[in-house]
């Protein structure tokens, strides 16, 4: 989601802040924005204050806009946001300014504001008056005292807002983040760190923050608190940096120190000093923390699109590479497997594997589903009871806790905050047990988890996972075995078998996706659809949910997924001429069935879309189109179904026009609640 980055140095930072912003615009944005300290590089024509530029264009067009008006600085903060607390509008973008109490720049912005909020009930008039509004305010810009970048959510931002225009504060926007540069300013007293730590404790919610002052030219101070930030070390300590993933400082520094909960950063050219949470409040002293410094091979998310239109293609088509990579060096199914984010604790996870009875899935999206299907093999391979919960749901209702069950997180980022937020709450509940499958070894949940399996998907641009998901599933399906070894339930022939299996994936794969040009035909039909059912039965229940989420996330047509025996409790009143079925139909034990459930659908003059396995005797005739499935994938089938789905979504989008990989109102990785 949003992204931050800042720097302190003795050169012009602006060019690596926009680098960095470039390395987050795949986790999704609606406006972007750049704020440096004039003074830090001795600049006095330009006025010794805080500059900024912000644009709700991309974030190349922020790096135009900065050129144009000469913005540089040796100091500065950077941010791409994702709307949560008011529109995607220029006044709502960040950085954000404080102007101090009463100030005529803040009322000058305050103006603007009003013009901005009518705008945003008017749509894109209205923005257009939130630009010119932003035009007029520069000068107000100018005279900035503190400028803030924020991720996170502040619940309490009214109650704050509330004390803070009594005491004379105007603001600007409808962000809860404006709450947050205001309480600096009532705070500071010539030190930014103080002020910052006087805020905080007042902060209800989830804050990355990087806040910089027109009074302290070279100094950059963060904090964080359910938010992910790190502090990346510069080349002979000359120059430092914040972001919110260490991504965006690729190319830059590959020394980074993981913030974590409630440590407050303080950056300044040729030293940094770390402060852990205090207890007492903003009145006690700060505590100096050490945090360890890591050497960290990011990538800098710049990939090449090669001969595809969209990343999202890309990815589907990297899969079978990306699951040989995830499957590499594999020889046999052991526990062991799953200790390598902690290769010291070498037999944590058979300890804990005998002693768990029962397992707990925590995500949300794609993920889920990815959960929802391992529930299916954790069941029937490994016989062990498996709960799966959408992670946003769990932390907040009353559950039965069970200290010895696994807890499974899953999350392609490591930094979802609701999977986080429910892993804690695991935690809390005294269940210790706890395991990630991530795709990003030096995540968050990674480093919360004891045990864990990185996938090697590599990075993902594209906002729909695809090849994230599937190595999920790889990396679910080998929990599976490892677990149904501990507990005696695979035999030595079992197991031989499972591997195979697992090492035929990449070329089943590859044969699946030869069968693009058939599902292009299909997206022709799709793209003219408002509606569309997905049906499956079993295993293939939740990839036909996660079809569904596909063709609604990229291409804005309605879908749903039911089992397909549910047809008759309700959704077939839905079914017509009008509304196309999509049926995943593997050879297995509910086939039979499977096809009465299609009968049904043909009784009610429904298009059937199936895509069939060979030996399924389910032929094309009107009103049932059939692809055939290269063949069988036994248990490993969802990972074969899922492809197709995937290719079907992306060629409807694009016959629809959409933006494939950065569909509207969606982010990558979703670091808010």
């Amino acid at each position: 989601m949003c992204g931050i980055v800042g720097a302190v140095s003795t050169r012009n930072i602006v060019p690596i802040l926009v680098q960095g912003l470039q390395r987050l615009e795949y986790r999704g944005y609606d406006s972007c924005g750049v704020a440096v300290h004039a003074a830090s590089r001795h600049a006095p024509h330009r006025g010794a204050g805080l500059q900024r530029a912000r644009s709700t264009a991309r974030v190349a067009e922020l790096l135009q806009q900065v050129q144009a008006e000469h913005i540089d600085g040796a100091t500065g903060i950077a941010h791409t946001r994702w709307a949560t607390h008011g529109a995607p509008a220029q006044h709502n973008a960040h950085p954000h300014f404080s102007h101090g109490r009463g100030h005529a720049g803040a009322t000058a912005g305050s103006a603007r504001d009003a013009a901005g909020r009518a705008g945003d009930a008017q749509g894109k008039a209205g923005d257009a008056q939130g630009k010119a509004g932003d035009a007029q305010g520069k000068a107000g810009d100018a005279e900035g005292r503190v400028a803030l970048v924020h991720n996170g959510i502040i619940e309490n931002h009214e109650e704050l807002s509330a004390a803070l225009q009594a005491s004379g504060y105007l603001f600007t926007s409808q962000t809860d983040t404006e709450v947050i540069a205001h309480l600096i300013d009532s705070h500071y007293s010539g030190d930014l760190l103080a002020a910052v730590q006087a805020s905080v404790v007042q902060l209800h919610g989830a804050y990355a923050i990087a806040v910089m002052h027109k009074d302290e030219p070279h100094r950059v101070v963060g904090a964080c608190a359910g938010s992910p930030l790190v502090l990346g070390v510069g080349k002979n300590g000359a120059e430092h940096f914040l972001a919110s993933d260490a991504m965006a400082l690729a190319g830059v520094t590959d020394q980074i120190v993981y913030l974590q909960e409630g440590d407050l950063a303080d950056l300044q050219p040729g030293r940094y000093a770390i402060a852990g949470k205090t207890q007492g409040g903003a009145s006690q002293p700060l505590t100096p923390a050490q945090r360890p410094v890591c050497t960290v091979q990011a990538h800098s998310g710049a990939v090449e699109l090669g001969p595809y239109r969209h990343y999202m293609q890309k990815e589907i088509f990297e899969q079978p590479r990306v699951i040989a990579d995830t499957l590499e060096g594999l020889e046999d199914i052991t526990p062991a497997l799953f200790d390598g984010a902690h290769p010291h604790q070498a037999r944590a996870a058979a300890q804990v594997f005998a002693e768990i009875d029962s397992v707990l899935i925590l995500a949300c999206g794609s993920s889920y589903y990815s959960g929802c299907t391992a529930k299916y093999w954790l069941e029937a391979i490994a016989g062990i009871p498996t709960q799966v919960e959408v992670a946003s749901e769990y932390r907040y209702r009353t559950s039965v806790p069970n200290p010895r069950s696994l807890v499974v997180a899953i999350s392609q980022s490591g930094e979802t905050a609701d999977t986080l937020a429910a892993l804690r709450h695991a935690q809390s509940l005294d269940m210790q047990h706890r395991l990630t499958i991530c795709n990003v070894a030096t995540s968050t949940m990674v480093r919360e988890c004891p045990l864990a399996y990185i996938t090697r998907a590599g990075v993902e641009i594209g906002v729909a996972s695809t090849k994230a998901f599937t190595t999920q599933l790889a990396g679910l399906f080998l929990l599976t075995l490892a677990l149904a070894r501990s507990k005696g339930r695979l035999s030595q022939e079992q197991e031989a078998a499972h591997l195979q299996a697992m090492r035929h994936l990449p070329k089943a794969l590859q044969a699946v996706l030869a069968l693009e040009p058939q599902l292009i035909s299909w997206a022709q039909d799709f793209a003219r659809m408002e509606n569309a059912l997905f049906l499956g039965r079993g295993l293939h229940y939740p990839i036909a949910l996660e079809g569904a989420l596909k063709l609604k996330e990229i291409s804005y047509i309605h879908a749903e997924a039911y089992p397909a025996g549910e047809l008759k409790h309700g959704p077939l009143a839905l079914v017509t001429s009008a509304m196309p079925v999509v049926t995943v139909a593997p050879n297995d034990a509910l086939l039979e069935k499977l096809k009465s459930n299609m009968q049904e659908v043909r009784a009610r003059a429904g298009t059937l879309y199936v895509l069939a396995d060979a030996d399924t005797c389910i032929e094309s005739s009107a009103g049932l189109h059939v692809i055939r499935m290269p063949g069988h994938g036994g248990p490993l089938s969802p990972l074969l179904h899922v492809v197709p789905l995937q290719l079907l979504a992306y060629h409807t989008a694009c016959v629809r026009g959409t933006d494939v990989d950065k569909p509207r109102n969606l982010a990558k990785s979703v670091t808010v609640e």
